[in-house]
């Protein structure tokens, strides 16, 4: 993941903010799943650009993920305009899972 800030304490708050949106069928979050590729602070401009990608992309519930994500930006960064774009390059897989994911996973 690439996140483009001046402030650290602006990234962790993004990626906080970020593990509370989940994809429903799996049960895991966005940030441990390794949907999120860049998040982008153009403080100057008010502005965050969020590169994301989804599982599959004929997820079911792709529109509703991608909303979730950027209505909880735009919560905790309410001054700010949010962009989401959805991708699917590089396509996603599995590696991506961060080790928790990974760890949580194993749990089923």
């Amino acid at each position: 993941m690439k996140i483009n800030s001046n402030s650290q304490e602006k990234c962790n708050q993004a990626l906080e903010v970020l593990k509370d949106v989940y994809d429903p069928e799996i049960g895991l979050n966005v940030v441990d799943l390794g949907l999120i590729y860049r998040i982008d602070f153009n403080d100057a401009a008010q502005v965050i650009d969020v590169d994301m990608t989804l599982t599959t992309q004929y997820c079911p519930m792709g529109e509703s993920i991608v909303n979730n994500v950027s209505g909880s930006m735009q919560q905790l960064f309410a001054t700010y305009e949010i962009n989401v774009t959805l991708t699917f390059e590089p396509p996603w897989d599995m590696e991506m899972i961060s080790e928790a994911g990974k760890a949580f996973l194993q749990g089923y």
